[in-house]
């Protein structure tokens, strides 16, 4: 059975949190979790399928593990490698900056060669800006608002990974 490595930063726990939920809903494959305040850069060589997952904070701020790991991260060459990403935000009270660490680690996959996957809908979201935005329609991947909307979390954790199975099938020869 093939692994898809998950790399995840949480400060308060509320990202963790969804890692879990996550890894506990997927049932096509293994999922290795890696805290990014262990990973490697070789960590990243060994997945051709990875997903990953961040907070943003204060005012367009990666999470406090992702800033730490940010420069060697623009160093990891993503080719061949398929590449999903969820976020955290507030899109009430940071609406100008409303999950923009998702953007902010899709430009650099893209920039090194990267496919992304995973786009999810913008409608039912009410924020002002973002880096993660795709285009009006679509960010780079799942957002998430546990400040305002944790209602709708689990059923969007559960669409968002009926997408990526779709996606990842063929990766992944099921």
């Amino acid at each position: 059975m093939k692994e898809i490595g998950l790399v995840y930063g949480s400060d308060t726990g509320m990202t963790e949190e969804i890692t879990s939920a996550i890894v506990d809903k997927w049932d096509l494959c293994n999922i290795k979790v890696i805290d990014v305040s262990e990973v490697k850069k070789e960590d990243f060589n060994k997945y051709d399928i990875l997903i990953l997952g961040l907070s943003t904070w204060y005012d367009g701020d990666l999470q406090s593990e992702w800033e730490n790991y940010y420069d060697e991260f623009k160093t990891i060459d993503f080719t061949n490698k398929t590449v999903a990403l969820f976020g955290l935000g507030d899109q009430y009270g940071y609406g100008e900056y409303f999950i923009d660490g998702v953007g902010i680690l899709a430009e650099v996959i893209l920039k090194n060669n990267g496919k992304i996957t995973g786009y999810w809908p913008t409608k039912g979201y009410n924020f002002e800006e973002s880096k993660a935005l795709f285009n009006d329609d679509f960010f780079y991947g799942l957002a998430l608002d546990e400040d305002n909307q944790p209602e709708l979390t689990e059923e969007r954790i559960s669409n968002w990974l009926s997408i990526l199975i779709d996606e990842f099938s063929i990766k992944l020869n099921l």
